[in-house]
C-alpha cells in the first residue's frame, strides 16, 4: 500500500477544492455547510465491485463518471437540478494512489457537466471495493412517476439499448468502431441531462430515468399513475441512432429489442406529457399495465436480488 488516509484525503481535499459562494464551509471538517433552497430532492446510489463496476474493464476515471452520472439523473429525473454531492469510498487498501485520484477526476468531471460541488464524504477499508455517492439538488416543482394522465403521450430522451450492446460487447476482442462505442457508453454512458431539464420545463407530468430498464420502469410509473402505457414500437426505428444498434444486434444474432427495452444502465428518461421533447413512443391510456414493448423472450432485465 502506497498511501496512507491523510495522504489520500489531500489529495480528493485538492481535486475536489471549489470557491463558489454556495458552499460555506467544504471538505476537511466534520460535515459540509452549504446553501440550499426551500426545496431540496436527495437521492443517495450504491456501487459495488463486481456487482455495478469492474475494474477489468473499466478505468477508475470512467467508473467515477458512471458512479456519478446514475446520482445526477435521479436528481433530473424529479424535475430537479442537482447542487452537491457526498462520496463515501471503501478501498481494499491495495489501490495506487494514481487510481483513486482517476477515480476522483472522474467523479469531478460529472459532476462539474451539471454544476454540482462535492462537498464531503467518507473514506474506509474493506475486503471490496464499494463507492456511494448521496446527491442534493434543488427543484420548484417535483416530476413523480405517479402524475401520468389519460390523454398524455410518452417520451425518450433517447434511445435505449447502448449499454446493453456494450456489456455484449466487453469481452470482445479487435472491436470495430460501432462496438467500441457501444463498450464506452457501457463503461460511461452519456448523460442527456439538457433533454431531462428541457422535458420538465415543457410540463412532463411524470418521469423516471429507466437505468433498470424500460419495461420495468414503465410498469412502474403505470403502477404509480393508475394507467396503462401504450408504446408503438414502430416509433423506435425513427430514432437516428435505431440503424446503428440493430446492426450491431443482427451481427451478434441478439434481439434488438431485448437491448431496447430491457437492457438498463442508459440513463434515458421518460417521460410522460403533452408536446414534449424527445422520441415520441407512445401514449398513456386509460387501465393499466404497460403493451408494446414485447421481446422474442421473456425479459432478461438485470435485478439487485432474484
Amino acid at each position: 500500500m502506497e498511501f496512507d488516509e491523510a495522504g489520500v484525503i489531500r489529495v480528493l481535499a485538492d481535486i475536489f477544492a471549489t470557491s463558489h459562494s454556495s458552499v460555506i464551509v467544504g471538505i476537511g471538517d466534520d460535515g459540509a455547510v452549504v446553501h440550499t433552497s426551500n426545496s431540496s430532492v436527495i437521492t443517495t446510489d450504491m456501487a459495488v465491485e463486481g456487482t455495478h463496476f469492474n475494474t477489468a474493464w473499466s478505468g477508475a476515471f470512467d467508473i467515477g463518471r458512471k458512479i456519478t452520472a446514475a446520482n445526477l439523473a435521479d436528481i433530473y429525473a424529479m424535475g430537479g437540478t442537482p447542487s452537491y454531492l457526498v462520496v463515501a469510498v471503501t478501498l481494499m487498501g491495495d489501490e495506487s494512489l494514481d487510481w483513486i485520484s482517476d477515480l476522483a477526476h472522474g467523479i469531478m468531471h460529472e459532476a462539474k457537466s451539471c454544476g454540482a460541488i462535492v462537498v464531503g464524504g467518507d473514506l474506509t477499508r474493506g475486503p471490496i471495493k464499494v463507492i456511494a455517492i448521496t446527491a442534493v439538488g434543488k427543484v420548484e416543482k417535483a416530476i413523480t412517476r405517479s402524475g401520468a394522465s389519460d390523454g398524455d403521450s410518452i417520451y425518450l430522451s433517447s434511445l435505449p439499448g447502448w449499454s446493453a450492446a456494450g456489456l455484449a460487447m466487453i469481452n470482445n476482442e479487435n472491436c470495430d468502431d460501432l462496438e467500441a462505442y457501444a463498450v464506452e457508453q457501457f463503461c460511461a454512458p452519456s448523460v442527456d441531462y439538457s433533454m431531462a431539464q428541457s422535458m420538465a420545463m415543457a410540463g412532463a407530468t411524470s418521469m423516471c430515468d429507466i437505468s433498470d430498464a424500460l419495461v420495468i420502469q414503465a410498469h412502474q410509473v403505470a403502477q404509480a399513475s393508475g394507467v396503462h402505457l401504450s408504446f408503438d414500437q414502430q416509433s423506435f426505428t425513427t430514432h437516428p441512432e435505431f440503424v446503428a444498434l440493430n446492426e450491431l444486434a443482427v451481427k451478434h444474432g441478439i434481439d434488438v429489442w431485448q437491448w431496447i427495452f430491457a437492457g438498463g444502465e442508459d440513463h434515458v428518461f421518460l417521460a410522460t406529457g403533452k408536446d414534449l421533447p424527445g422520441l415520441h413512443v407512445g401514449k398513456v391510456l386509460a387501465g393499466t399495465g404497460v403493451t408494446g414493448l414485447e421481446m422474442k423472450k421473456a425479459p432478461g432485465s438485470w435485478r439487485h436480488f432474484n
